[in-house]
């Protein structure tokens, strides 16, 4: 194959949700499609004591959430898909806004008795700030479940994007016997073995609507019922436009049961067929595109993890190729180092597994050592080239502790786990200057992630930890330069702090606070978040 098949076959994506939608389940299902596995380990099945392969940290295995992004590989039907699984739980939506920047579109699942949730509204601004596809997968459908119209219409209230229903529900819960394909205007059939967690594929029933058969398959009142509701349909959605999909304006949506397996291969096949391959990325030098397509290699980097294996204390870089041909022991450039280096151990992932490779290319997601000269957002290239992909945007924390060590002869390991725990971006760390590294401010999103910085600084550095509270909920980055920020007339309860790159920031314990330290100190500018 030519470098341009082998590239326009790649389709990579993103899943995103709240909580508990069933996000890992669906990912884990689709993977059973692509041969990638070969049983599905749902994320909570009382039925198998596997884990879900997407689920690799021990404290993700334990609590039955999904805390780090993970990335999976197989290739269906001629095309290699690349699927980011990303946490759902809130307090880590930061690792999910980075995984997002590495996505061609996205999966939005959702639960069809809950319809939105809070985080998915919040994931869905970052894929509408990128323009890119939403496909939307309504889950659960063999539980009892919401009107399918009014999910409809709660989609497009509450997330201000159009809908086109790809299939239609027939009954919920108990009563649930399949979905009306509105390409093909034939029934899936939903067959249930019993069992919570279905690993075999379905069979489908080809009825046409009025067809006597169909009395019998769904009863006469949910058949009935089904023609009323397409005739409605027909007459009333959205035309499908496949220019808006591409656009992030029409979002086609899909009804089934990842847990039952219902619905989960028509939709990889119609999602395969809609979305699209590698997009072009912005060369911030010169605002231009990069070309996909073109020989030159150019990736960036959206996320660092660090002991992904237990027996190696590894970093692992997890880069986006944006263009060309990926090859091992080429010599490429690291941009932000001004450094040619080799890349080593290029790697394939699928969770924690890895598998060494020799080429990739643009859409694909590979793992390489980091020998700690990585940042998040990096761009590494051809050495021909002269490209800068931009950086990767870092949101303002909203939980601040002191952390110090209980141990005073561990200083290095404490100094060590944090700073690789804060390379990854899970945490924000900062400190006072003029003040040694005796306790470190640390800020997150949400509370568990505090609770996961200890129990991975005791089980992966060996160091205990004691954590203070903070009464600090507001964080703005200084963006004057040259300013001394000892100079400012600030409320007693503001803090100056500098992160680890020496900026500066303040750190509030409230809205008005912010507001406060604008209007005494006139020409002061504070941005909520830094850009690499």
């Amino acid at each position: 194959m030519t470098n341009r098949e082998e590239i326009e076959r790649r389709r990579t994506f993103a899943i995103i949700s709240h909580p508990d939608a069933g996000k890992t389940t669906l990912t884990e299902k689709l993977l059973l499609y692509g041969g990638a596995i070969n049983q599905a380990g749902s994320v909570k099945g009382k039925q198998s004591a596997k884990h879900a392969v997407s689920d690799w940290m021990d404290i993700e295995k334990q609590r039955g959430i999904s805390v780090t992004s993970s990335v999976l590989q197989f290739n269906y039907a001629g095309k290699c898909v690349n699927i980011l699984d990303t946490p759902g739980h809130q307090d880590f939506s930061e690792d999910t806004y980075r995984t997002l920047m590495a996505a061609d579109s996205a999966v939005m699942v959702i639960d069809a008795a809950k319809g939105v949730e809070a985080q998915t509204i919040k994931l869905f601004k970052v894929c509408t700030l990128r323009h890119i596809p939403i496909f939307t997968f309504i889950n659960k459908m063999d539980r009892e479940a919401r009107d399918p119209f009014e999910l409809m219409e709660n989609i497009e209230e509450i997330l201000g994007i159009k809908t086109y229903p790809m299939n239609w529900p027939i009954g919920c819960g108990k009563e649930f016997k399949g979905v009306f394909d509105r390409n093909t205007r034939k029934v899936l059939a939903f067959s249930s073995d019993g069992r919570a967690n279905g690993v075999k594929k379905v069979d489908e029933t080809e009825a046409e609507l009025g067809d006597p058969a169909l009395d019998e398959l769904l009863t006469p009142y949910l058949h009935q019922q089904l023609v009323d509701e397409i005739e409605l349909l027909d007459g009333a959605a959205e035309e499908f436009d496949l220019d808006k999909v591409l656009r992030g304006e029409l979002s086609p949506v899909f009804f089934g049961s990842a847990l039952t397996n219902f619905g989960v291969e028509p939709f990889l096949e119609n999602f395969l067929r809609l979305t699209p391959t590698p997009l072009a990325r912005v060369d911030s030098l010169t605002g231009e595109t990069v070309d996909p397509c073109r020989d030159e290699f150019s990736a960036f980097i959206f996320k660092i993890q660090a002991n992904m294996d237990k027996n190696h204390r590894d970093r692992i870089a997890f880069v986006r190729i944006c263009s060309g041909q990926f090859q091992r022991d080429a010599e490429y450039y690291h941009v932000q180092s001004g450094k040619k280096m080799r890349l080593s151990q290029p790697q394939q992932l699928m969770a924690q597994e890895r598998a060494i490779i020799n080429e990739a290319y643009a859409g694909d997601i590979i793992g390489v050592f980091d020998p700690g000269i990585f940042s998040i957002g990096d761009t590494i290239c051809d050495k021909s080239m002269k490209v800068e992909f931009e950086g990767i945007p870092t949101f303002a924390p909203e939980i601040f502790a002191g952390v110090e060590r209980i141990d005073t002869m561990k200083r290095k390991q404490f100094e060590k786990g944090i700073m690789q725990i804060a390379q990854e971006g899970a945490i924000q760390i900062f400190h006072e200057p003029y003040t040694g590294v005796e306790e470190i401010i640390v800020g997150v999103v949400g509370i568990l992630q505090l609770e996961v910085l200890e129990y991975r600084l005791k089980n992966e550095y060996g160091v205990d930890v004691r954590r203070r509270s903070m009464p600090y909920e507001v964080v703005r980055w200084i963006d004057n330069e040259g300013i001394n920020p000892n100079d400012l007339n600030l409320t007693s309860d503001t803090k100056w702090v500098q992160d680890f790159r020496g900026k500066n920031l303040l750190i509030f314990t409230s809205e008005w606070n912010i507001r406060w330290a604008l209007e005494k100190n006139p020409g002061l500018l504070l941005s909520e978040f830094s850009r690499g």
